[in-house]
């Protein structure tokens, strides 16, 4: 059966592309931070705090970034409204009902008294006038004393009551977040039901207190439709938009000062003109301050008016900000984004937030897919094999492209041959030659000896190989200073890289040779190329034991009849610890009986054919003299260098002491 072929579509690239993430990029980005402190999942955390470049020069924001933007949205709110204009929309709301009032006063006033009727109209208009006159300042106050009054102007008692409506459901706002459909335009009817909703609301706080089935679902079947197209499913979430609700309300009473909180209780309390349903709010309030929901308080700045009901909307995104800062935060302590609420990240900053969260989500899976990690359990994860070899080729690939960039020379990829390995100059074939054969010089020759034109014909003469170097079997030992002054100079990181790069270069080019690491403190003991990544200093054990490291690389060494054999030691200072009975023993500065002890390891490596090489991080008089000793007994060489040109000397020296040229002729 025949399948039909894939269909693709190509369009140019705009940046907006979404491309899958390359474990390879991942794995370099948080290498450093695995090297620096030799645990994987706070290399990790590391790696999502900061976030990371991706494909096509992109760049994929990370908690950080994340958290400063949510930081930078809260403060553009802060200097945005002016919380205390609330109270503006109802004064000049007032003030428009009370002008249009007075316009119908001021009409029967001036109504010609001819008849008694006249008589008693003017003397009604001239009381509300009186009334009016004596309104209090305060909004609260003025609404107070406008609900007793008796309107002569039909339409400012209709834009009077719709103000009181407006107040109702501001009232209710702060009980509950959707309540189009639960005040309307309060008719008795819809009074009445909202009574006994508050009634049975109040029944099942009740009976959940007690530990008592509360029947939501007999709730819901009833008065489901007052909640919005999108209702709670259970008590629990019916509690917890309450509890939002009112934290809201708490938040904008804390917010303004204590003469515009006593002036919004004010204008909020009793506001329906049923006694029996202000009192059911007034028990609602008391029973649900259980869930003790304490509101915030913001600093407000800005210049914006805002009213009652977007100053409710504002402060459930204020207190929405704040949540998210603190899921953001704890996902950055701990590296668990799954903490971060997706939905309400996409409601506050947008679908590109959301994709970063969801890419971010993605860097571990990516990693265990490319076989680059694996899960050890407990939501712990562990480097694999190919991990660490893959972080060793990085850290081989960094040291090589310093050397390109400071034209020190590079080491081209060899191909390992029969007598040796390939180098990029050629020669004459000879017979008992490896046959590296150079195929566009031999075409060359044969052409320059017969002309263009084809077939082309070789003969014998016409063959050229590539040169080749003799290699000999080396076995080396490399011995890491792990002691304390090591991370607290920063050459620790340094050292632990370009042990791993030595081993991925020894192990992919020279495969003959055999290679150790050895980590010494006050104890030396044998490394595995594995461990490396997580390994880390000891920063309660003292001592530079190198009596130790040496007499352990020796012994692993003797393995070893044929060929070279080296130790390459990387050190800040000199020897302060030595063995005695199996014991270290630990004195600073070094006494004389650690530097006798550790010139006897070097006589032994000395008389068994090894070379020392050291590689110093320090070079003060006294560790100088010391290392020259070491020298002028073991025909060793020293280097003294720093932690960033570390590796490149280490390299530079094996490869170039690795070799034998053979075959000179042009």
């Amino acid at each position: 059966m025949r399948h039909p072929a894939p269909k693709h579509r190509f369009s140019a690239w705009d940046g907006s592309q979404t491309l899958p993430l390359d474990a390879d990029q991942i794995l370099e980005a948080l290498a450093n931070d695995l090297m620096e402190y030799g645990d994987l999942r706070w290399a990790m955390r590391n790696l999502m705090s900061r976030g990371m470049q991706i494909p096509q020069g992109g760049y994929m924001q990370g908690l950080r970034d994340m958290l400063k933007s949510l930081r930078e949205k809260k403060r553009q709110r802060l200097e945005q409204f002016d919380l205390s204009s609330i109270f503006d929309d109802f004064r000049e709301r007032l003030d428009e009902i009370v002008g249009m009032e007075r316009e119908r006063i001021d009409e029967w006033l001036n109504k010609d008294a001819d008849d008694f009727s006249g008589d008693v109209l003017k003397n009604i208009a001239g009381r509300n006038e009186e009334i009016l006159d004596g309104l209090p300042d305060d909004v609260a106050g003025r609404i107070r004393e406008l609900e007793k009054y008796e309107f002569l102007n039909p339409e400012a008692q209709k834009q009077f009551l719709e103000l009181l409506n407006d107040l109702r459901k501001s009232m209710a706002n702060t009980f509950f977040n959707n309540i189009e459909n639960m005040v309307n335009n309060l008719s008795d009817g819809d009074i009445e039901r909202m009574k006994e909703m508050m009634k049975a609301l109040n029944d099942m706080l009740v009976k959940k207190i007690a530990g008592e089935d509360p029947g939501f679902e007999d709730f819901m079947k009833e008065f489901g439709d007052m909640f919005g197209d999108n209702p709670p499913q259970s008590l629990d979430e019916l509690l917890e938009q309450m509890q939002q609700q009112m934290a809201a309300a708490q938040s904008l009473l804390n917010s303004l000062s204590p003469e515009q909180q006593a002036q919004l209780q004010s204008l909020l309390s009793d506001r329906f003109s049923d006694p029996e349903l202000n009192a059911e709010m007034a028990k609602l309030a008391k029973e649900m301050a259980f869930l003790n929901p304490e509101g915030s308080q913001y600093r407000f700045s800005g210049n914006e008016r805002i009213d009652l009901d977007a100053a409710m909307e504002l402060m459930n995104e204020m207190s929405q900000l704040d949540e998210l800062i603190e899921q953001v935060q704890s996902a950055e302590r701990g590296g668990d984004i799954d903490r971060i609420d997706r939905d309400l990240l996409k409601d506050l900053m947008g679908d590109e937030a959301t994709e970063d969260l969801d890419r971010l989500n993605e860097l571990l899976k990516a990693l265990e897919e490319a076989g680059y990690i694996r899960a050890t359990g407990d939501d712990r994860w562990e480097l694999t094999p190919r991990g660490s070899r893959m972080i060793g080729q990085k850290a081989l690939g960094e040291i090589y492209e310093r050397l390109k960039r400071q034209s020190m020379g590079n080491h081209a990829v060899p191909e390992e041959g029969r007598f040796g390995e390939r180098l990029e100059q050629t020669k004459p074939y000879e017979y008992g030659d490896p046959f590296h054969l150079h195929l566009p010089r031999t075409l060359r020759n044969a052409i320059d000896r017969n002309g263009p034109g084809a077939p082309i014909r070789l003969q014998q003469d016409d063959f050229e190989i590539y040169r080749s170097e003799m290699i000999t079997s080396t076995a080396t030992a490399m011995l890491v200073d792990l002691s304390w002054s090591m991370a607290l100079r920063g050459s620790f990181q340094a050292a632990k890289k370009v042990a791993l790069a030595l081993h991925n270069l020894i192990t992919s080019q020279y495969p003959k040779d055999s290679f150790y690491i050895i980590g010494f403190a006050a104890y030396a003991k044998e490394l595995k190329p594995h461990d490396l990544p997580y390994l880390q200093w000891d920063e309660y054990v003292l001592g530079t034991n190198m009596q130790h490291a040496l007499l352990l690389a020796e012994k692993l060494l003797a393995k070893h009849t044929g060929g070279t054999k080296q130790i390459i030691m990387i050190s800040d200072g000199e020897p302060t610890a030595h063995l005695e009975n199996g014991q270290a023993q630990f004195a600073y500065p070094a006494t004389p009986e650690t530097i006798r002890a550790t010139f006897k390891a070097v006589k032994h490596c000395t008389t068994r054919g090894i070379a020392i090489n050291t590689f110093m991080l320090d070079s003060n008089y006294y560790l100088k003299a010391f290392m020259d000793e070491i020298a002028k007994i073991n025909g060793g060489r020293v280097f003294y260098t720093s932690p960033e040109k570390l590796g490149e000397y280490i390299l530079v020296d094996y490869v170039q002491h690795k070799r034998k040229r053979l075959a000179r002729r042009a």
